[in-house]
């Protein structure tokens, strides 16, 4: 593992280099190839941006700790780029085809440039701090841990749709920190009291904007810091519920007053759109008072109103009318907020999940296929999603989490969430932490562990064999931990959730013992992939159905894999994968005997998939998504004869289906939409004789005539294109008479990338 971190000025120079060149050539080019000419200017400026980082980054190389394969892939990309952008000048006008193709491999390379600075290098949020790289450990030293290094440096949120009350403290805020003698600034004010939605539209502001452009970082604060550093050109905004004396210059934000929290309540209770019981004027003013101008409390109480019939009103009024007007500590807001958490008998699984939320970091998007996963052993919802994300949209209707789903094509809608995603504010976060606390720990049936450093919870540390009840159990370690654990008697463990931030992760040896655990979610949010250790554990767990990986390399796995008899799913996001599965001393097939779904997305270094996969033969759902370097799969793919669902969107390498897809007699949904290297389909593709939908838009180098079989697809219902793709499947309607063809919306989704 150590061999693909390398931290040398040859690789540095070799990236420096062949930035140069592009962009030397972009200047070039940009103003002859009129046809390309938007595109380009766009990567002009991209590179212009990027430009005086990229060359702290070479003059940095030997304190940086580049990551050798990706660096180099972009190096080779960029080189490509070059070559790409030259042949822009030969394009003819009325070469349309190629015109979209060049045109959208210019904004792949706009965009895998940018993304490499961002999220394996950090360099767009962090380029100030380049500045002063080589001292860096010094500035941690002097901010005495200030920033909790689990906090990647990211873009800001945008702020929510809607807001009241904080136009003035912007504007007041906005005056301070600009002030020239300004450097190190606080906000402060109770939890739930609205500074990160100030900060937030403070940095959508114009003229911050226009003074700091792209160079704003956000992290999080967790600890009192040590202000005595001295970084030039440096303002620094720190959000804490606690007013530190030592700051010199403070703001503190004031809860809503009488009017704005009316307004805000009425907003989230949901008043004016007639689909709410409308209580009386002084009604609502004792619920608002009793909020005591908290905006979350306020959006919290009123979203669990929303909707509600009269009785419901008169009942929680009487429980809420309490006369109080402000929260002494975060105990009492949390006690307040605990009033809001009441749900009908038929609802209360909805409370379950908002606690399950909990078992994710702070600060963190929390992907619903994850939840889905969790959720579907705990509370046997159904595998789909589709309880799952109603769940969700509960509890986004009451306030209690934020749920951000990608726009769906027809054929997505109940099927399609890996772009999905939850967030919480941490007030929400400890409410479901203190919910899932209320009894000794040994009793729980959800324990949450948060480990700093390798400071381990007194409880666990004083008896040699920790006994737990525990259904679910969510492990959450930072960079400093060294993997030394202490034994946790888990037997009834179902869903076990880790979360780390290391290089390599070593999983507890008390994991082998958890016969009944059915899910294992890993998760990496650190900079770098993981190389995970004691994987053969796993082989030992009778029950274990679901696997996800978030940020892992396995492509040595191989090495410690074990057969896994009971697993039908895996999930690997933004994994390495390599070679993982080419010299195994055992079969894929006889490691996952039983598995029917695999999902890969974002595993940017799977050109091939593995032929062993194809020998898994009760395989149902394969789904391949966003892996840009996939350009073949196996003919072999033929003997899956059990697989329904096939999706391969946006792997924008994959020039071909293989024709042995014929085979697939059970497929119904066929998904190769933003596969853009696709210029035909199989020929025997009308074989398919179970398929149902097709999603095959932003398919834009298909523009030939459909193979004659097609008119076989007797059973094909659906089918998602582009307007251009549309007018193929006209004079096939008329054979396919049930036959549905959608336009679809054209849209990028960059949801992924970390904010």
């Amino acid at each position: 593992m150590a061999a693909a971190f390398v931290g040398g000025a040859a690789l540095g120079a070799a990236f420096g280099e062949g930035f140069a060149v592009l962009h030397d050539t972009v200047k070039d080019v940009v103003s002859k190839a009129r046809m390309f000419k938007p595109i380009l200017k766009r990567l002009e400026s991209t590179l212009n941006n990027l430009a005086p980082m990229v060359n702290e980054i070479t003059q940095l190389s030997e304190q940086l700790d580049l990551r050798k394969v990706e660096t180099e892939n972009l190096i080779k990309n960029m080189k490509k780029g070059e070559k790409l952008v030259r042949k822009c000048l030969k394009i003819r006008w009325w070469n349309y085809c190629f015109k979209v193709y060049y045109s959208y491999k210019l904004e792949e390379l706009d965009k895998e440039i940018v993304r490499f600075c961002q999220v394996d290098l950090q360099v767009h949020s962090a380029r100030n701090g380049l500045r002063t790289l080589v001292n860096v450990n010094l500035i941690l030293q002097k901010v005495d841990s200030v920033v909790d290094r689990k906090g990647v440096p990211c873009t800001v949120r945008d702020p929510p749709d809607f807001t009241v009350g904080l136009d003035m403290p912007m504007k007041e805020l906005k005056t301070l920190l600009l002030k020239e003698e300004v450097q190190l600034l606080l906000l402060t004010a109770p939890g739930g009291c609205g500074k990160t939605t100030l900060v937030q539209m403070l940095c959508q502001d114009d003229q911050i904007r226009g003074i700091f452009e792209n160079n704003i970082l956000f992290v999080n604060v967790s600890k009192t810091p040590n202000v005595k550093f001295d970084l030039p050109n440096y303002k620094i905004l720190v959000t804490s519920r606690t007013a530190f004396p030592r700051f010199k210059f403070t703001y503190h934000l004031k809860p809503l007053d009488d009017v704005d929290a009316m307004t805000l309540f009425r907003h989230s209770a949901s008043l004016h759109d007639g689909s709410s019981y409308v209580p009386a004027e002084e009604d609502v003013k004792k619920i608002v008072r009793g909020c005591g101008g908290f905006p979350l409390v306020i959006k919290v109480i009123g979203g669990s109103l929303c909707g509600q019939h009269a009785v419901v009103w008169h009942s929680r009024l009487m429980k809420w009318s309490d006369g109080q007007f402000y929260f002494s500590s975060d105990t009492e807001l949390l006690a307040h907020l605990q009033k809001s958490l009441e749900f009908s008998d038929d609802k209360v699984i909805i409370k379950e999940c908002f606690m399950d939320l909990g078992s994710f970091p702070e600060d963190q998007r929390i992907p619903a296929a994850a939840l889905i996963d969790m959720w579907a052993e705990l509370y046997k919802l159904d595998e789909d999603g589709i309880h799952a994300i109603a769940n969700l949209q509960e509890l986004n209707i009451r306030n209690l989490a934020s749920l951000v789903m990608a726009r769906k094509d027809a054929s997505e809608v109940k099927s399609y969430y890996n772009e999905d995603f939850v967030t919480q504010h941490d007030i929400l976060r400890e409410l479901a932490m203190h919910q899932s606390s209320q009894e000794s720990i040994g009793q729980r049936s959800r324990l949450i562990i948060n480990i700093s450093g390798n400071n381990l919870p007194k409880w666990w540390t004083e008896q040699k064999q920790q006994l737990i009840n525990a259904r679910l159990l969510s492990i959450s370690t930072d960079e400093l931990f060294s993997s030394s654990w202490c034994n946790i008697q888990g037997s009834k463990v179902e869903v076990l959730v880790l979360n780390f931030h290391t290089k390599t992760y070593t999983l507890p040896e008390f994991v082998e013992k958890m016969d009944k655990l059915k899910v294992l979610i890993i998760n990496n949010y650190g900079f770098f992939h993981s190389k995970i250790k004691n994987f053969q554990l796993l082989g030992s767990l009778p029950n274990l159905k679901r696997i996800r990986l978030e940020k892992v390399s396995i492509s040595l796995l191989c090495e410690t894999l074990v057969p896994l008899k009971s697993l039908k799913k895996i999930s690997l996001f933004m994994c390495n994968i390599g070679k993982a599965f080419e010299n195994c001393t055992i079969q894929v097939s006889d490691t996952f005997p039983n598995l029917t779904e695999i999902n890969i997305d974002y595993c940017n270094d799977l050109e091939e998939l593995p032929i062993g996969l194809c020998d898994i033969v009760h395989l149902k759902k394969i789904s391949i998504t966003n892996c840009h370097k996939l350009f073949a799969l196996p003919e072999e793919i033929g003997k899956l004869v059990n697989l329904e669902v096939l999706r391969l969107r946006s792997c924008t390498d994959l020039s071909e289906l293989p024709d042995s897809i014929r085979s697939l007699h059970k497929l119904s949904i066929l998904d190769i939409s933003d596969c853009l290297s696709i210029m035909k389909l199989p020929k025997h593709i009308g074989e398919l004789c179970n398929l149902k939908e097709l999603n095959m838009k932003g398919c834009l180098r298909l523009r030939t005539q459909f193979p004659e079989s097609i008119m076989d697809l007797e059973q094909l219902k659906l089918v998602v294109c582009d307007e251009e793709r549309a007018k193929l499947w006209e004079p096939i309607k008329e054979f396919l008479t049930e036959l549905k063809v959608e336009v679809a919306e054209k849209d990028i989704n960059l949801n992924w990338l970390p904010k």
